[in-house]
């Protein structure tokens, strides 16, 4: 019997267990990808560390160790419906970065599971890949494994493919070792084949130990890499169902609290009913993969990582309302999510109410439209079973995912249910832009993606080191240069390309704070420096142009930013800190930075609020920040660890990358935050601040523009010209502006309701006296006319006019008003009861004058382009009149 260790004691024991073993442990890395556009969440262990295994950057030891949250939708129409499959999943891992290799690995690998979790060896597996002997001698000489309980996996003769060897492409790859656990008899499939390497639940795979060996070129070519990696995973809620003895993932502790939450606000018992049993399951996953995404920053949208969590969550929605859940129930389970995972993710109970907050926004949105949609889908469903038909239409999808908010995995799901699908190309059609955009969210790199420029060209020994925090100007060597394709020795005058130093006193790029320009001078030229980027290897290009003379690598030079630029930027980015608190004093503790924009004209702040600010809210926070630069607070930072940072009450950001070391920023008693950006040195140098505006950026996501210092005078000032401009164009002084605008205003009230009497006249003097056109049609009155240069409003004026002499009738109007027609029908109750029908008669004479209209049964109006028409429509009218009237 193993003994059974729960998830968060497996995970601290594995990585004390690596740390013993020299490796750096490093926290989990966000679910948002680091500078990874290939990929739209982190998906696997090893890829927050891409770039360390191909050198673009260089890991902080060559000894790694992490358990790292991952989420995968590749196969999420199974979750639920199996005991296996998962969004959400913690993958624990040990690298090495060219230091051991597969002796060392492999060793470890068995040293854990039988020494610190005593497995019984006897009902360990390990696998190779067929052509690995020297895994196969390590496991059979070194470890003392039996030959004939190693499984030899080989290529498919047909594909060439081989689950015991991993490559994605081109670039590095290598064979695999996997261990395999025998769970019993009781979780076979009854074969008397039944091995390692057969489908049912018997031999659980725990254990995967890749060696990084190869370069491979993508045509089954490979060389021996120089520097050669470890990348070991293993899936810790599958640890846990060895350890714990359980069926599956969804029975072990930190799951089964979830499941058991799920049953209790369903009323249902678990393994009772089997499609009972499927919504009980998908609630259980999708709400961790909800919990933790949302803790990491994304936020529900119809748009890349956002549709991903939006998807997700309604899913679980709709699935507790099949459980009979009645209201919103989510952030209910959320809880549970968050007191079971807190040990190793503490910054779930830190963002707790934040994520509860989104989780019932977003549930209560999809609430509002779900039973209204469900209602429309099984109308369409009954239509298309009525016609025979299996397949909803690409419009009757885009319809529900538009307007009743379901996503089309949602849609098809449903549909799925009960045997139909749906036109994918059609609702392609419909909402190509949008999917235009989340393509965009996601775009195709190489294989480690990094985008394959210039830069990663460079030797990865060469790093940039920021010197700017208390200068503007300092020297060093220009260590490398580039244009856009390749990297040069020399460029001159007219060239643009960017330079690379050891040192520099240029903030680039970062967390908001837009990059610093100025100039970089060496003995025989000057360039201008247009901005600064952070590029991989952590260093700095300095983008831009030569000015005149020859910028060579390797020559000493002079590295002068523009103070004046910088220190605009400064007060923007330093207010932008003011702004957080001031926020957070105003609105609550639940506003959160959600994105930030410095550069030296203004500061652009993204924060967590779900409503628009009040114009009270706005001016209090304004009121406040310029509280806190009139009392010229003075601007710190210390440098401390992550955790004594927090200590000390300093906020931090959603998803952000730490080092171990962080620079802390404090204004007086008042602000305190993790911030690598450059700053003022006290509040005061600020001068003064600004809203500008507020505004809504996304779901539950606010955004205030503002600007500081000059800024403001010159916005002032502008204000001022226009003031000016304005009083000049009424004659006036801006002191008595808004007096005689008011009178202005009135007096054109005035005119407009005399200008109006005067086309009423003119109309009514133009039409003449038309009584004695009266028609009668089957006792029913007609009058049918037509006036020149008299516009809608005109016409009906006129018409409520002649239908008070008319009494009860019909009555058509016409206008030639340059070159168009309008048109005018109106029908009495006594018409109407005798078939008279204004909108259908203004539709049968607008076809005669070339345009179209409708509207009610006693009231309709049209236009036309054709004038010329005018006599025919009014024939017409009295010819329709002729058909209805009984």
């Amino acid at each position: 019997m193993n003994k059974s260790y729960g998830v968060n004691e497996l995970r601290r024991m594995y990585l004390e267990f690596f740390e013993s073993k020299g490796h750096l442990a490093m926290k989990s890395f966000s679910l948002v990808p680091h500078n990874d556009n290939s990929l739209l969440l982190i998906n696997a262990g090893m890829a927050p560390l891409k770039p360390y295994f191909t050198g673009q950057e260089i890991p902080p030891r060559r000894r790694v160790t992490t358990c790292q949250k991952c989420v995968r939708t590749g196969d999420i129409e199974n979750v639920g419906k199996t005991a296996r499959h998962l969004t959400f999943f913690e993958m624990l891992g040990n690298f090495s970065f060219g230091d051991y290799f597969k002796h060392e690995a492999i060793a470890w690998s068995w040293e854990f599971l039988t020494k610190v979790l005593e497995l019984d060896p006897e009902r360990l597996y390990p696998s190779i890949y067929g052509e690995d002997e020297e895994a196969f001698d390590i496991w059979t000489k070194e470890v003392g494994v039996p030959a004939e309980k190693i499984t030899r996996f080989y290529r498919d003769p047909e594909t060439g493919e081989c689950d015991n060897f991993w490559e994605h492409g081109a670039g590095p790859c290598g064979p695999c070792s996997e261990i395999y656990y025998d769970r019993g008899e009781k979780y076979g499939c009854g074969s008397p084949d039944c091995k390692v390497g057969c489908e049912c639940d018997r031999f659980m795979e725990v254990w995967n130990n890749v060696f990084t060996q190869f370069n491979g070129d993508g045509h089954g070519g490979y060389e021996e890499l120089e520097n050669k990696n470890i990348d070991t995973g293993m899936g810790l809620e599958r640890l846990a169902v060895v350890m714990q003895d359980v069926d599956s993932v969804f029975d072990i502790d930190t799951m089964k609290a979830i499941r058991d939450k799920v049953c209790e606000l369903s009323g249902k018992k678990y393994h009772v009913d089997e499609m009972d049993d499927v919504s009980i399951r998908l609630i259980t996953d999708h709400i961790r993969s909800s919990t933790f995404l949302i803790s990491d920053g994304v936020m529900p949208s119809n748009e890349g990582r956002g549709y991903v969590l939006r998807r997700i969550i309604r899913r679980a929605a709709r699935h507790g309302r099949m459980l009979g859940i009645n209201g919103t129930f989510l952030a209910k389970v959320a809880q549970v999510v968050i007191d079971e995972s807190k040990d190793g993710y503490p910054e779930l109970e830190e963002k707790k109410d934040f994520i509860l907050n989104v989780l019932t926004k977003e549930e209560e949105k999809f609430a509002k439209t779900i039973d209204q949609g469900l209602g429309i889908l099984a109308d369409m469903e009954e239509k298309m079973q009525k016609e025979g038909r299996k397949e909803l239409s690409g419009e009757d999808a885009f319809k529900l995912y538009d307007t009743y908010g379901f996503p089309i995995d949602l849609t098809a799901e449903i549909l799925e249910e009960k045997g139909f699908s749906y036109d994918d190309d059609g609702f392609e059609k419909c909402m190509e832009k949008q999917r235009q955009t989340a393509r965009g969210a996601r775009k195709e790199t190489n294989y480690m993606g990094a985008d394959a420029d210039v830069y990663n060209d460079i030797d990865s020994d060469i790093t940039t080191e920021f010197s700017g925090y208390d200068k503007t100007t300092d020297s060093s060597e220009i260590a490398f240069i580039t244009t856009d394709s390749e990297v040069v020795d020399a460029i001159s005058d007219g060239d643009r390309g960017s330079i690379i130093v050891p040192v520099t006193p240029f903030y680039a790029t970062m967390g908001g704070q837009q990059g610093d320009k100025g100039i970089i001078e060496t003995a025989d030229g000057k360039f201008v420096v247009e901005d600064t980027v952070k590029v991989v290897g952590n260093r700095y290009a300095h983008v831009g142009y030569v000015k005149e003379g020859m910028i060579r690598a390797g020559e000493k030079a002079k590295l002068v930013v523009d103070p004046a630029g910088r220190m605009r930027t400064c007060r923007n980015h330093s207010a932008t800190h003011l702004l957080q608190k001031a926020l957070r004093e105003v609105l609550g503790t639940h506003v959160e930075q959600a994105g930030s924009y410095q550069d030296g004209e203004r500061t652009r702040f993204d924060f967590s609020h779900f409503s628009a600010m009040t114009a009270e809210e706005i001016q209090k926070v304004e009121d406040i920040v310029n509280e806190k630069i009139a009392e010229g607070l003075p601007v710190k930072t210390d440098i401390m660890t992550v955790d004594e940072a927090k200590k000390t009450g300093a906020m931090a950001l959603f998803g952000e990358k730490y080092g171990e070391k962080v620079r802390v920023v404090s204004m007086g008693d008042y602000s305190k935050e993790f911030c690598g950006g450059t700053h003022v040195k006290n509040t005061a140098d600020i001068i003064t601040f600004k809203i500008l505006s507020e505004s809504g950026v996304a779901a539950g996501v606010r955004r205030i523009e503002a600007i500081t210092g000059d800024n403001v005078f010159a916005y002032y000032k502008k204000l001022e010209n226009e003031l000016n401009q304005a009083a000049k164009v009424v004659k006036t002084t801006p002191a008595k502006l808004v007096e005689r605008l008011n009178h202005l205003t009135a007096e054109v009230k005035e005119l407009q309701s005399e200008n109006e009497s005067l086309k009423s006249k003119a109309a009514k003097d133009a039409l003449g006296d038309v009584m004695d056109k009266v028609r009668e049609i089957n006792g029913v009155k007609v009058l049918a006319s037509s006036v020149v240069g008299v516009d809608m409003n005109g016409l009906r004026e006129l018409g409520d006019s002649l239908k008070e002499k008319l009494g009860e009738g019909v009555i058509l109007l016409a206008s030639s008003n340059e070159g168009k027609v309008n048109l005018i029908a109106m029908a009495t109750e006594e018409a109407m009861k005798k078939g008279a029908h204004a909108g259908n008669l203004i539709k049968a004479a607008a076809s005669k004058v070339g345009g179209g209209g409708g509207g009610r049964p006693n009231m309709a109006q049209a236009g036309g382009k054709n004038p010329a028409g005018i006599n025919d429509a009014i024939e017409t009218v009295y010819a329709e009149l002729e058909k209805i009237i009984k």
